[in-house]
């Protein structure tokens, strides 16, 4: 098979630093070049990878590269939607990070843009790629548990805003100022933003969307942030599945500009624990169970290391098999679309003090 000559933009995402060894090692990929959002990621970027050639602009990346196949848009949520018009303009398809877009008509015009110009649009969300999801995946396909009854899962983790600002700021988070609440300070854009993992895992696990949805927000633990950073959702799907889902920044984090060891105050950064009651017996799993912890350096406490890069391997190659056999991803664009309408319902929920029907 070909490798397909792919390109990162921006660069200012969360996960981004997360893809540079699978992009550097898979031979299924031919990493081409990057355009960077400002002179700090520059210098992030530059520090971490060389030999990947590094510009300030998307349009001069494209320009002096027309052979680019595909872009991870590395990017804000805010600039998801200007990038798909550059890349569909291209005939480039396209890796998005996990949230689109909250704007419903955006979406749509991200589908049309898809559609019109037979583009592969994936939407990371590399936590089905898993192993452990794997294994908990094929015990519910095998009929292990019957049919689910119930869904508890967790999603809590440090929060990003020190180190990838735009996260703590809603224009860009969430595409806009919506008040989370009548009397509240706080805007919509925080903690959910950053976890739709497990509202998209109920759908997949289940084959079922949701029926309604009940939300609250908690006092946030972070005082300077204008988002939220705690908060609890629980509801019924449209199976009858009931689900208790918890989506916070409840884990406290050093104000790191660069993450790395020691930006977690408690030895996990994340956990992400779900729960299937079924007919017929109870699965539970720890998906980032398997890490390795050490006592020390830099702050005499422990600090992880991750081991689950597996899940970028997975999501990569299914990426590139999307494109080379012309096939529709597991998470595209018109399947996760309720995935996010669901998310939108949350802070309606949220700003009414009401459950929402879906």
């Amino acid at each position: 098979m070909k490798p397909l000559k792919i390109a990162m933009m921006s660069m200012t995402h969360g996960h981004t630093r997360k893809y540079y060894q699978t992009l550097m090692d898979n031979p299924k990929l031919d990493w081409v070049a990057v355009a960077t959002a400002n002179d700090e990621v520059k210098e992030i970027f530059l520090n971490s990878v060389k030999g990947i050639p590094c510009y300030d602009s998307e349009l001069e990346m494209l320009d002096a590269h027309p052979e680019i196949e595909a872009v991870v848009l590395a990017s804000e949520n805010s600039e998801h939607l200007r990038q798909m018009k550059l890349c569909a303009e291209r005939g480039i398809h396209i890796l998005s990070m996990k949230i689109p877009t909250f704007d419903m008509e955006e979406y749509d015009e991200m589908i049309k843009l898809v559609d019109e110009n037979n583009l592969v649009c994936q939407i990371e969300l590399e936590m089905h790629y898993n192993p452990v999801i794997a294994r908990l995946k094929e015990l519910v396909k095998n009929g292990e548990i019957g049919k689910i009854k119930s869904f508890n899962a967790t999603n809590i983790t440090l929060s990003p805003v020190w180190a990838f600002p735009w996260q703590g700021v809603p224009e860009k988070s969430y595409g806009k100022r919506v008040s989370i609440k009548e009397g509240d300070s706080r805007f919509r854009g925080g903690a959910l933003c950053d976890h739709p993992h497990i509202f998209d895992m109920i759908r997949h696990m289940t084959g079922s969307d949701f029926e309604s949805i009940y939300a609250e927000v908690a006092p946030n633990i972070r005082p300077d942030i204008e988002e939220e950073d705690m908060l609890s959702v629980i509801g019924r799907m449209k199976d009858g599945t009931i689900f208790s889902l918890d989506p916070s920044w409840s884990k406290m984090e050093e104000r790191l500009k660069v993450p790395g060891p020691g930006w977690e105050v408690f030895p996990k950064r994340m956990e992400v624990n779900i729960t299937l009651n079924g007919e017929k017996g109870t699965i539970m799993t720890d998906c980032f169970g398997p890490n390795v912890y050490h006592n020390g350096c830099p702050n005499d406490r422990y600090t992880v290391q991750y081991t689950y890069f597996d899940e970028w391997i997975g999501l990569i190659d299914e990426f590139v098999d999307n494109i080379r056999n012309n096939k529709t991803p597991l998470i595209n664009l018109k399947w996760h679309k309720k995935t996010i309408e669901a998310m939108n319902a949350v802070y309606e929920s949220i700003s009414t003090g009401k459950a929402v029907k879906l």
